[in-house]
């Protein structure tokens, strides 16, 4: 019964939110003659594995507008007409092969074929593409489709009803899979034993899919930032760090946590643990509205400077370490993206703030009521950075490089959040993922 009324419940919010999207989208357009095309996209053959493909995921503009993860299908708009969703008709090898059902192609869509047609009665007007390319359309105008693309960007990032009820499942899914994590985390038991445990807690409770590929990395393979797991066997004194996330009806979430293996860290783990935590905490405090997502970004890069600075890896004023990119030796990477339809959901930098530095943020703009981003600071012993001659000299002076070369092989320590950006403050939807194994 209850089962039953959650669908139902669901179904109405997929049409009222659809019809929302659709009309928003429309009105921010404010198109004239143009026509949009927004194709799902088809699936991918496996190179070699003959008739095998990629399991299909729709484009995820298409999905936005549709619901929908049907192959082939293309969401058309025409400003004089309106919308029509053009579905390819269910066929009897899929049915046979597949299990798929009618309501794949449901009452209210017109068969893809048709598409065709619909489009040589409009021929000779302006055509912008979005989603996945759709096979046998007219040539689309790229600087319109680019501007067209922005404005979904900017409608997309604030997340309505529904959008927030699948994210709260899917993050629910992945703090039931960490909790199950860190009471199996013992010496002897490998980074891939991890996993199958972890992505089966998720798939118990409620997940559809893993939001993308689990990273579970021990001692010095969490020194890549994302390292596949293997049967390396965890070791008493290093660190584990997982990075991973529960995805329910393509809305994910993305956490990641670092645990010492036998449940207690040394003095140098807990030192840098307590930096990245401070790291975390302040840059969490920065996520509200009207903020720009590059000053959460600092507001972590000084606080790991300093702490850096206090461990005895860096010299000097946290200000210079951060301005120099001497911190960014041992925090190669932004604080964060925007996660929720996918892992980089709408994340963008706005037009003319793409800058050379190192390094290159995922998201610059400001947040705004309604997003959902990640807060993700960490520190990293990257063989690779300390290898680098040019690293060496530029920052001669600030890094302590013996100190950094006796580190190698100690890995890396992340911590990440989901943080909702509400009217007044923030929410963080990942409160319940456990940060410590007590």
């Amino acid at each position: 019964m209850f089962v039953a009324a959650d669908e139902h419940w669901q179904a109405q919010q997929v049409q009222r939110q659809l019809a929302r999207r659709r009309s928003a989208i429309a009105e921010a357009w404010n198109l004239d003659d143009e026509l949009v095309l927004v194709g799902a996209g088809s699936p991918v053959v496996i190179p070699g594995r003959r008739d095998r493909t990629y399991r299909f995921h729709a484009h995820l503009e298409y999905l936005y507008l549709t619901d929908r993860e049907r192959p082939g299908g293309v969401l058309a708009y025409d400003p004089k007409d309106g919308w029509v969703e053009f579905v390819p008709p269910v066929t009897r090898r899929e049915l046979l092969w597949e299990g798929a059902a009618a309501a794949d192609a449901p009452a209210g869509t017109t068969p893809v074929e048709r598409l065709a047609g619909w489009l040589a009665e409009r021929k000779a007007r302006p055509v912008a593409s979005l989603g996945a390319e759709v096979a046998d359309a007219p040539q689309h105008d790229h600087a319109l489709s680019e501007q067209l693309r922005r404005e979904l960007n900017r409608l997309r990032r604030a997340k309505d009803e529904l959008e927030l009820d699948r994210m709260r499942r899917a993050e629910r899914a992945t703090a039931a899979g960490f909790a199950k994590l860190v009471a199996l985390i013992e010496p002897g038991r490998s980074e891939r034993q991890l996993q199958i445990e972890l992505e089966a807690e998720f798939f118990r409770n409620g997940a559809d899919d893993v939001a993308f590929d689990t990273i579970v990395a021990s001692g010095p393979n969490a020194a890549v930032l994302h390292f596949p797991p293997t049967h390396r066997p965890l070791q008493a004194g290093e660190l584990v760090l997982v990075d991973a996330g529960a995805e329910y009806r393509a809305y994910d979430s993305d956490v990641t946590r670092t645990y010492p293996v036998t449940g207690v860290f040394t003095a140098e783990q807990r030192a840098l643990h307590g930096v990245v935590l401070r790291a975390l905490a302040a840059a969490t405090e920065r996520c509200l509205p009207g903020v720009e997502f590059r000053d959460v970004h600092r507001t972590a890069q000084l606080v790991i400077a300093e702490g850096l600075r206090d461990f005895g890896l860096l010299r000097g004023r946290p200000e210079s370490l951060v301005e120099s990119e001497a911190v960014s030796v041992f925090f190669p990477h932004g604080v964060g993206h925007l996660v929720g339809l996918g892992i980089r959901d709408a994340s963008e930098i706005l037009p003319g703030r793409a800058r050379d530095e190192f390094p290159p943020l995922r998201l610059d703009l400001p947040l705004l009521q309604g997003y959902v981003t990640t807060i993700e600071p960490g520190i990293y012993v990257v063989p690779a950075l300390l290898h680098d001659e040019e690293l060496r000299r530029t920052h001669r002076k600030t890094v302590a490089w013996e100190k950094a070369d006796a580190m190698i092989g100690f890995g890396g320590i992340r911590l990440e959040n989901n943080i909702l950006i509400t009217a007044e403050g923030h929410e963080v939807l990942t409160a319940d993922v456990p940060l410590s194994r007590t």
